[in-house]
């Protein structure tokens, strides 16, 4: 059951401490009193369990609750602590203001959690727990989705390899074998190559040598394979790499790269699927490269569909955890948001949504800020969920605020210039214009909006109160400022009652852009009206990709900007509300089974390095207890 914290101190210890103090109740208990079925269950330990997607199927007639997505202005470096006002809020709403209620959140990559950022649990005495659990393995899915993506890897090599050494009649024989009767068969996922090829044929003993040839060989375009491998690490001695070195390769090289495991196009359709068939279907449209003929060709087409979905049929299930006071969550996928759509599953949300019930909240969180995450939130995942939030909660700091305002450069690992622990309103006020712009970009899908100041220890009662008029005169319904991360969700009652409040307003809801807008047309709507730019340059290569994605159907999928989250802007260096300015797009690329086109703005990279002092430094093992330490 929700409980309130009762054993706060003043000085608030590290996050570690503060989630390894606190006794978590059973899993099975939370599962218990979130109206989920045992059968429903399947435990990791006493602390974490999956759920399957059936308790969406008994709760079908149940009314959904509340619908709250968690937000931000454009971050500093830091973060400005939107999961923990996420957690916190959830807190208020279930253990002080006696409301059902359920956390959907990201799990974290364990590149960031080594790296600079450390891990993503929450924060202080607003925390996912246990916080070591979920800031590493978890119950495994980041290692599911690098398991398929690498087994997809291998295969588009493989089948390159064989082509290039045998004939096509050669090539149907090996993949068609007889068995020791006699017998030729196809497998289930040759069927559906088939049925892509327009053969209408299931004997293998039928296909015309013509055909035969059009089935075995996919003659994939070296220079066009678009597919990498990944891992969970920041390696960036892996962004560029040269494959088939070994002699048994018969000079069959070629250069390529890994991106970190969260950029996989797998685990965007971890995070947009509705359920086991429709993941199916996602897994194998994926198009990994396009043929000389310049066709595309998909996973199903390397006959690796079906494998793919084996090795993901439990990570679909979501992660049951829970709050520092007691309040159920759902840990569950985890894109970025500035390279995917940064959004937890569709799945997650729409068990919770049944399991609170019609008087019941869900707060689910979009990546960085309302640029980004919360862009995609609305113009992807709700188009694939069905799904129309109630409430937006947008997320601010003073001291980003002051950073936009043009306060000295804010750098992960150094300290604060003394502007950001001084007041400063004209600095703060400046910044605003952040603030008002993310405010207009909630408004533009017609959802009430309540601003959430989330209390720094130096902010001060004038800033506070500055903010807060700003947010309200820009049209939030609300302004408060929130100090969940000292006190728990204590610190967050009266932005719970301002939540619930502005989830009783009346919503207009509608979509940025429709899909049957241009490619180019959606991209620059975006950058018209979530950015504040003026215009969009295309390079060579994005109009040569723009083009091809149109002929294969592609221009009918949403967008998905891939982006920096230091600035509305393509630019990290553009600080506040920057407008007029001309956004490149240097390449176009098409995640045909997650469902979107996404358009790569200036330059970006899919996998991370470590930095000189690597927050791995501080993590080991008690070997007297078995405790972690040092993990943030």
């Amino acid at each position: 059951m929700p409980h309130k914290l009762t054993n706060i101190l003043a000085l608030v210890p590290s996050d570690i401490v503060i989630a390894q103090a606190a006794t978590p109740i059973p899993i099975s208990r939370i599962a218990s009193d979130a109206g989920i079925l045992s059968e429903e269950l399947e435990p990791y330990g006493s602390t974490k369990a999956k759920v399957h997607l059936s308790v969406r199927d008994r709760l079908k007639h149940v009314t959904n609750g509340k619908y709250i997505v968690v937000t931000a202005i454009t971050p500093t470096p830091l973060g400005e602590g939107k999961t923990t006002t996420t957690v916190g809020l959830s807190q208020a709403i279930g253990a002080h203001l006696g409301k059902r209620v359920f956390t959907c959140i990201r799990q974290p990559s364990q590149g960031p959690t080594f790296g600079i950022k450390g891990g993503a649990a929450g924060g202080g005495y607003s925390q996912i727990i246990p916080m070591e659990e979920f800031n590493l393995h978890l119950t495994g899915d980041i290692h599911a989705i690098t398991a398929a993506n690498n087994l997809l890897a291998a295969a588009i090599d493989a089948r390159i390899f064989h082509e290039n050494s045998q004939k096509d009649e050669a090539l149907f024989e090996r993949l068609c074998p007889p068995n020791k009767y006699g017998n030729r068969t196809f497998s289930p996922v040759m069927l559906r190559r088939l049925h892509k090829l327009g053969i209408a044929k299931s004997d293998p003993n039928e296909l015309t040598s013509e055909e035969r040839s059009r089935f075995a060989r996919l003659d994939i375009d070296p220079e066009s394979i678009a597919w990498r491998r990944v891992i969970d690490t920041n390696d960036r001695m892996l962004r560029q790499i040269t494959i088939g070195q070994g002699a048994e390769e018969k000079g069959f090289t070629r250069s390529t790269g890994f991106d970190i495991t969260v950029a996989s196009e797998v685990m965007a359709i971890l995070a947009l699927t509705t359920g086991l068939n429709d993941m199916r279907e996602r897994l194998g449209r994926m198009m990994v490269a396009i043929s000389r003929a310049g066709e595309p060709v998909t996973a199903d087409d390397v006959g690796v569909g079906g494998a793919l979905t084996v090795l993901m049929k439990d990570a679909i299930m979501p992660n049951l955890m829970q709050t520092l006071e007691g309040t159920p969550a759902f840990v569950h996928a985890g894109p970025f948001a500035n390279i995917a759509h940064g959004n937890s599953s569709i799945v997650a949300d729409q068990i919770a949504l049944k399991l609170v019930g019609p008087d019941g909240y869900v707060l689910t969180e979009a990546g960085f800020g309302a640029d980004i995450g919360m862009e995609k939130f609305f113009n992807i995942k709700c188009r694939y969920s069905g799904l129309i939030p109630s409430c937006v909660v947008l997320v601010a700091t003073i001291r980003a605020l002051k950073m936009h305002g043009g306060g000295p450069k804010v750098t992960a690992g150094q300290p604060l210039a003394t502007e950001y622990s001084q007041e400063n309103l004209d600095l703060l006020e400046k910044g605003c214009a952040n603030l008002v712009k993310m405010i207009q970009n909630a408004q533009a899908f017609g959802i009430p909006v309540v601003a959430a100041v989330n209390r720094f220890k130096d902010d001060t009662a004038a800033e506070i109160d500055l903010v807060r008029r700003i947010g309200v005169n820009a049209g939030a319904e609300d302004a408060v400022m929130s100090d969940h991360w000292a006190q728990g969700g204590a610190g967050a009652i009266e932005l719970g009652k301002a939540v619930i409040a502005a989830c009783e307003k009346p919503r207009d809801f509608q979509f940025l852009y429709p899909l049957d807008m241009s490619i180019k047309g959606k991209i620059e709507t975006i950058v018209r009206e979530m950015y504040g730019g003026a215009r969009v340059e295309y390079s060579r290569e994005a109009e040569k990709k723009i083009d091809l994605y149109t002929r294969l159907g592609f221009d009918k999928l949403p967008v998905c900007m891939a982006k920096t989250h230091l600035s509305l802007s393509h630019d990290p260096s553009l600080k506040g509300a920057p407008t007029g300015f001309t956004v490149p797009v240097r390449d176009v690329r098409a995640s045909a089974g997650a469902g979107f086109v996404y358009p790569l703005l200036g330059a970006m990279s899919t996998m991370p390095g470590l930095p000189t002092r690597p927050a791995y430094y501080d993590v080991d093992l008690d070997p007297q207890t078995g405790r972690v330490v040092g993990l943030s």
